[in-house]
């Protein structure tokens, strides 16, 4: 094998060498204000590796392009970025482009969701993008921070930074999401591996609707894709600090450029995030919640050719929380003695993530092909016993620190994409296989101590041990093409099959305090196969270049799984559960007018949801066990409009609706079975709607001032399927102002002015956890 490829090597070169032949050179010029020459405009051709940066006269030459139609997208943070059309023959081998600023014109935004750039407002289904500027305006530092900044979307967390996600009523409810997150392209393939932190983001994405043809298993509800910046021929680079109560500290330093100029390239950015914590613990007149966290972000780009490149990606997480749990013991306490919590039993958990991808990308003339291959690990675990009662009592503690063989998931993943070239006008397609393997071995303890009798147990002074090994892999192949009739219609048609197999091992155990442990269920094992088909179809009418309808059928899924072993008697291990799916109908339309100065788009949409799979947390294990015991609607409207309209001023509004109630659900309880049906579904506000106003003043060309104001609003939601615990409707207001230059900004900030209380989440059980109170503080950010 490794004397062929010398040979294959050669070959790829021979084959890039013949395009080159018949390829051509391409250069333009980009102008801002008064037609006058802009530097440092960055301009890329869309779905190819040509991007450049312009010089001091406003020009930019790309070499070897093969000839063919494309999109050439430029941006500079003072204007409004843009897509142009353009053809590249020997009659045409130059383009003059002006830009907008940015306070008379809103961005022609660019997205990868369909697994291609493209202009968002093309696309005929429902997604809303963010760009690094408005990323920092919201201040999003964590991906819970974006609820109802997109439309329908509820994100929270019980303190250790693992977020429940639910896009128009579908929900995630175990470790298995039901809304997928990608970093940089690369799936966090569960809450395990999962980063929340955000920094040095040059876009967020979020798909609302089941993705399941190109994105598979998990994203049933939508998808978040984050992409980071990436390292250019530009030397640049940023730092940021952050200040604020609650000993609020972020600081966050970046650089990237060329190695090798037009060969290879390099970006390292970090992050540092602390603070001393929301919450008192009366037990001990302690800080509860006092966390710290590191993420680093490495990239290192190799250039082959203009048709071959190569990327290694390597991140880094770790995060140390005091207070991972931090809840109170119902709703109602929650809200009596706000952000006060009496817990005997403390620790510190330490949440180690890395994650690296190594990609591969290659655009030719006939297609493009692209590889990634993936490596995630993360290691978590409880230095001390946690409490399991959320009270002062010695009732019961969990304990996880049972060395490092336990409790480190790693997970590897392997996809190859095929697609048509950037040139391709009427048909489009895009179709690849993928697979994965995933390494899950978990132990826990349960220990009663002498208190025990209070949370019934009629021993005390011993530990119940669980131990949990999963192993499951799977593959998929996928395929999608965009055909258009004419320039007004288009249709989309894709469909994916997946295959999963999983298998579950147990190990129980019982040890009484300073004896050793006793083998109570010997070591069993059960496996189980799940197949998934998820098809998707579309059609678009494009009524002009700015208004478009369209009309969709989309389906995703959430892998099955086999229920794992708690110290419950009464929840039996080993039992399989199905996949669960979700079907969405969505007509919609988008809109853009007054050139390019308000965009309005709107949706409605109706989802069916069968084979529910309904959670049920063990406690004190913090262990869920699934079962299929329902079937979900949901049905709703969104909005979405932004708008320059009058000069300095950007307003943005999102709105959402959702009715999402259960058709069939039948639960345990008492010995019985329940019937739930007609309940509304948990985490799942019946309207989110958010609001943001902001004036930018110029002082001078190199001066801005700007005040920016927020108000975001959740109506009623639930968060048990009882609908027993119930957040009614709220508001919550944030607000900044500051100073912006072209290399250093200043704000002020302030979020939950009003400092309102509320429950973000809960357990069925009670235990309630708060959104985060009243903060503010100061930003300093320069870059170059």
């Amino acid at each position: 094998m490794m004397k062929k490829l010398p040979a294959l090597f050669l070959m790829l070169a021979a084959f890039c060498s013949a395009y080159a032949q018949s390829s051509l050179n391409f250069s333009g010029t980009i102008t801002g204000t008064k037609s006058a020459p802009l530097q440092g405009a960055t301009v890329n051709l869309l779905n190819t590796n040509y991007a450049a940066i312009t010089d001091s006269k406003g020009a930019f030459s790309f070499k070897n392009v093969p000839p063919g139609k494309y999109i050439l997208h430029v941006s500079n943070v003072a204007y409004a970025a843009a897509n142009q059309n353009i053809i590249i023959n020997e009659q045409s081998l130059s383009a003059t482009i002006q830009l907008v600023e940015a306070s008379n014109r809103l961005d022609e935004v660019v997205v990868t969701a369909n697994k291609r750039e493209e202009e968002v407002q093309n696309l005929p289904f429902s997604i809303s993008a963010l760009s690094a500027k408005q990323v920092q305006d919201y201040k999003v530092w964590n991906l819970r921070d974006i609820t109802a900044i997109a439309p329908n979307l509820y994100s929270a967390s019980p303190g250790d930074n693992r977020n429940v996600t639910g896009i128009r009523g579908i929900v995630t409810t175990s470790y298995d999401p039901a809304v997928t997150t990608y970093i940089d392209g690369v799936s966090q393939f569960s809450l395990d591996t999962y980063i929340p932190q955000l920094f040095d983001v040059e876009r967020l994405e979020i798909l609302r609707g089941p993705q399941g043809t190109l994105y598979g298993r998990n994203a049933m509800g939508g998808v978040i894709s984050v992409i980071t910046k990436q390292p250019t021929n530009e030397l640049s680079g940023f730092a940021g600090a952050n200040y604020g109560n609650y000993g609020q500290q972020r600081y966050s330093l970046g650089i990237s450029g060329p190695l090798i100029r037009d060969k290879l390239f390099f970006g390292i950015a970090g992050l540092y995030n602390g603070f001393n914590g929301y919450y008192t613990n009366l037990f001990n007149n302690t800080q509860l919640d006092k966390q710290h966290a590191f993420l680093g972000n490495y990239f290192l780009k190799y250039l082959a050719t203009q048709k071959l490149s190569f990327t290694l990606n390597v991140k880094n997480y770790a995060n140390r929380n005091n207070g991972p749990f931090a809840l109170a013991g119902s709703p109602a306490d929650a809200l009596a003695t706000p952000f006060k919590i009496d817990q005997n039993a403390t620790t510190t958990t330490i949440d180690n993530i890395f994650n690296a991808s190594l990609a591969a990308n290659y655009a030719g003339r006939d297609f493009n092909f692209t590889s990634v291959s993936t490596y995630q690990e993360n290691y978590r675990y409880y230095t001390l016993p946690i409490d399991g009662d959320f009270s002062s009592l010695d009732a019961v503690s969990v304990v996880n620190n049972y060395g490092p063989a336990f409790n480190k998931v790693k997970v590897g993943t392997q996809e190859f994409k095929f697609s048509s070239p950037a040139s391709a006008s009427n048909l489009k397609w895009t179709t690849g296989v993928y697979g994965f393997y995933r390494y899950a071995p978990t132990k826990v303890g349960t220990h009663f101590g002498d208190d025990a009798s209070a949370v019934g147990s009629p021993i005390n002074d011993f530990t119940s041990i669980n131990t949990n090994t999963e192993r499951n892999y799977g593959a998929a192949v996928y395929g999608q093409i965009v055909y258009a009739f004419n320039p007004q219609w288009d249709v989309t048609a894709g469909l994916r099959y997946d295959y999963e197999h999983k298998k579950e091992e147990i190990k129980g155990e019982f040890q009484p305090d300073g004896a050793d442990a006793s083998v109570t269920q010997n070591d069993t094992s059960s496996t189980a196969s799940f197949h998934a088909l998820t098809p998707k179809i579309s059609l678009a009418y494009h009524i002009t270049d700015q208004n478009n309808l369209y009309a969709s059928y989309s389906r995703g899924f959430r892998a099955g799984g086999i229920s794992q072993l708690s110290s419950d008697p009464s929840q039996p291990p080993l039992f399989a559960f199905k996949p669960e799916y979700s079907d969405n109908y969505e007509i919609g339309s988008k809109n853009t007018y007054f050139n390019n100065t308000l965009r309005v788009n709107l949706a409605v949409f109706y989802s069916l949801v069968n084979n529910a799979q309904v959670p049920t947390l063990i406690l004190p294990d913090a262990i869920t066990v699934t079962k299929n015991a329902g079937k979900l609607n949901s049905r709703g409207a969104e909005a979405e409009i932004a708008t320059t309209v009058l000069k300095g001023l950007d307003i943005s509004y999102s709105f959402g609706y959702t009715h999402a109630r259960y058709t069939d659900l039948q639960v345990p309880g008492n010995g019985a079975v329940l019937s739930l049906k007609g309940n509304h579904q948990v985490y799942t506000p019946d309207v989110t709607s958010m609001l943001a106003l902001q004036y930018t003043y110029s002082l001078s060309r190199e001066i801005k001032l700007i005040t920016r104001g927020e108000w975001l609003y959740l109506g009623d939601q639930y968060f048990d399927l009882a609908n027993r615990i119930q957040q009614k409707a709220y508001s919550i207001f944030n607000a900044r102002a500051g100073v912006s230059t072209k290399r250093y900004e200043a704000f002020l900030w302030g979020k939950n002015l009003a400092g309102k209380h509320y429950i973000d989440y809960a357990y069925d059980f009670g235990a309630s956890h708060l959104g985060n109170p009243r903060t503010y503080g100061v930003t300093l950010r320069t870059q170059f």
